[in-house]
């Protein structure tokens, strides 16, 4: 169903994107943000469906500063462990306010993408997730959504910032975020207006991952029903 194209980065040179485009003539806008395995089958096909559902759909490589075109761990049931070492090596060097810009030309590319709608809402799962949050604090998209967002409690004073909706689905049981970087996140996000949080209690990290050691399908189809709900309701 996609196919890749390339987006101008803001501060020079351009990165690969895939794009899934619906069978409608016009679409609201999707970026969808990865793991820290990169633009893989996993974020291939979580595109195509959405792109069914009826978004134009695009997965930007936040990884292109580092290694452009990585994809690994296709098989979330089959983990390589070098391919899993070389995911967390980038993920520790990943550079978040470089990627918030490359998410906001993400989101500008697809505004101006002639199939779509004008509206743009982002969701992003893990690194993703994380992104998410800093999506709706630093970029125009109409609306965010983070699953298990992994460090957003280093960003907790940026909050202030965020004006469109953020909805962030938390695994109760998340053993890469602490009891105090829970509690710090939910004490700081859950009083605003503009953020919703739902809690799954007992899910693991990437408990919507499918094949993944944590998928947790009841969890994870709570959180997929919500945010489609979620999307419709800001995107139209």
């Amino acid at each position: 169903m996609g196919t890749n194209i390339h987006i101008s980065a803001s501060d020079g040179g351009t990165f690969q994107a895939y794009l899934a485009s619906p069978e409608a003539d016009t679409a609201p806008g999707l970026v969808l943000m990865q793991y820290i395995c990169g633009v893989n089958a996993v974020m291939r096909q979580l595109a195509d469906d959405f792109a069914a559902k009826g978004y134009l759909v695009a997965v930007p490589d936040l990884f292109w500063r580092q290694e452009a075109g990585v994809e690994l761990i296709n098989d979330p049931a089959k983990p390589d462990p070098d391919e899993q070492a070389r995911a967390l090596e980038l993920n520790q060097g990943f550079d978040d306010q470089a990627a918030a810009s490359d998410l906001q030309a993400t989101i500008s590319h697809l505004r101006g993408h002639g199939k779509c709608t004008g509206q743009v809402g982002a969701l992003g799962y893990c690194l993703g997730g994380r992104m998410a949050y800093l999506t709706a604090a630093r970029t125009d998209a109409e609306c965010s959504v983070g699953y298990y967002g992994v460090n957003i409690d280093h960003y907790l004073g940026e909050a202030g910032n965020i004006s469109r909706p953020l909805m962030l689905h938390i695994a109760g049981n998340d053993e890469l975020c602490s009891a105090e970087a829970h509690d710090a996140i939910v004490g700081a996000l859950g009083g605003l207006a503009p953020v919703t949080l739902h809690e799954y209690e007992g899910a693991g990290h990437a408990f919507a991952l499918v094949g993944g050691h944590n998928y947790d399908q009841s969890a994870a189809d709570t959180a997929n029903t919500r945010s489609l709900e979620f999307l419709s309701r800001h995107l139209g």
